[in-house]
């Protein structure tokens, strides 16, 4: 996994570079392969935000959110985008336990034996 951190208007501290790079690795349970972390952590009119754009082998996931803290706002943006990728994950398992409801006729020729043409009445 792959962590690229970029600090705007804030202090970097090598407390929050830890923080972020522990709070980054608990998604790793989520997703294979390799993963590319990017955060973006700014002050904006006195509120902390950050961002995360996550991207892995066929997915991509973008979050934000602001606080009080930067540390709460990472807390906050990790759980949207934990949110996200759970949902992701729920709808490939559905899709991949899913069944075709439509009978699947193998041989042609095998299908027609059983039809009865006497219970079946000209309509036109």
């Amino acid at each position: 996994m792959k962590v690229t951190i970029s600090f705007q208007h804030l202090e970097h501290t090598p407390s929050l570079d830890d923080r972020i790079k522990e709070k980054t690795l608990r998604l790793g349970k989520y997703m294979e392969g390799k993963i590319h972390a990017k955060w973006n952590c700014y002050v904006e009119d006195h509120q902390h935000y950050a961002e995360i754009d996550l991207v892995g082998p066929k997915c991509e996931f973008h979050a934000s959110a602001h606080a009080d803290s930067m540390y709460k706002s990472i807390d906050l943006v990790l759980n949207k985008l934990e949110k996200q990728i759970q949902k992701k994950h729920s709808k490939r398992k559905n899709k991949m336990h899913r069944k075709d409801p439509r009978p699947e006729i193998l041989d042609v020729e095998s299908a027609w034996l059983d039809y009865d043409e006497d219970n079946f009445k000209d309509i036109a």
